[in-house]
């Protein structure tokens, strides 16, 4: 099972998944050399902390501050973190996501699986969230 597949089932909760779409990617290919190759682009799933630098450097933002103003706007992102469908219509440049797990006093949502929280970013600059089940749809 791969690093992608292994978060996408709740299995590396403590760990981050970038997308990167293929007309983001540096030119050198470095970000794409240590990621798992999905349809438009690449994921890399790496530890929480290293992830957000990696994050930071190869967007120029502040993981955490992007996925706040990402909060402010829902929309739909590929299940496999591949994509989505931005509010504005147009391209996914990046996805940044984390899991949190299955936890009944939260309640709601959190009651009833591991949840992975998902922060896209559009061609047009919209910022844009998304969030699930693991193994829901």
């Amino acid at each position: 099972m791969s690093k992608l597949d292994e978060f996408l089932a709740g299995e590396r909760l403590d760990d981050v998944a970038l997308f990167l779409a293929d007309e983001y990617l540096d030119s050198e290919g470095t970000i794409a050399d240590h990621g798992e190759a999905v349809d438009g682009g690449v994921v890399l799933v790496v530890d929480g902390d290293r992830g957000r630098e990696i994050f930071a450097s190869g967007t120029g933002m502040d993981a955490m501050a992007f996925a706040r103003e990402a909060m402010d706007t829902e929309g739909r992102i590929d299940r496999d973190l591949s994509g989505g469908d931005s509010p504005d219509g147009s391209d996914v440049q990046f996805v940044f996501a984390f899991a949190e797990a299955k936890n009944e006093e939260v309640g709601g949502l959190y009651a009833e699986g591991d949840v992975v929280h998902a922060y896209a970013y559009s061609s047009d600059g919209t910022a844009f969230s998304d969030r699930w089940v693991v193994g829901d749809e």
